[in-house]
């Protein structure tokens, strides 16, 4: 019994503990995003939230990743700030965020070149018939313009992010 006595001397501590330790590990994983940053030169994506960076992933941009895009086709991955549009689970990526790319300064400058500006700018997972080791992600820039992900970073930057929020992409 005195093991018992021990151990009943320990449990309003315990209580205590998980009551305050529960909430705020619950409260972090529901946290959602209200900004996205993409670095394009250091090939980093961060989720913020409130002032604070709640989460950081490698990735992989279009096949041609410095500059601007400029038109369809070019391979690279647009700069600037944009929203988040549209959630798309049955894509053809594992999960996707559609981007809200081209704006009007985006289809004047591809006009100006007598060229169409491109569109489908999303975040998105691996495609799904194949793996990170098969598309040697993130290493090798794969997308015609999108940013990539490993499908389990995917899944928690969708479980983060909804339609509404703003996306940074720079240089």
């Amino acid at each position: 019994m005195p093991c018992f006595n021990q151990l009943r001397r320990f449990t309003p501590v315990w209580i205590l503990l998980c009551a305050l330790i529960l909430p705020v590990a619950a409260c972090a994983q529901e946290q959602k995003a209200d900004l996205i940053v993409v670095r394009k030169s250091d090939h980093i994506l961060e989720l913020w939230s409130n002032g604070a960076m709640i989460a950081k992933y490698p990735i992989a941009l279009g096949f041609n990743p410095k500059g601007q895009k400029e038109h369809e086709g070019d391979g690279k991955t647009p700069e600037g700030i944009y929203t988040i549009i549209g959630r798309n689970q049955n894509s053809r990526y594992y999960k996707s965020l559609k981007i809200d790319y081209p704006n009007s300064a985006d289809m004047a400058a591809a006009l100006s070149h007598h060229a169409r500006p491109g569109g489908d700018i999303m975040i998105h997972g691996l495609p799904n018939d194949r793996t990170a080791a098969q598309m040697d992600h993130p290493k090798h820039d794969w997308t015609n313009g999108c940013i990539a992900l490993t499908d389990d970073q995917m899944e928690n930057v969708w479980e983060h992010v909804d339609k509404g929020t703003s996306i940074l992409l720079m240089p």
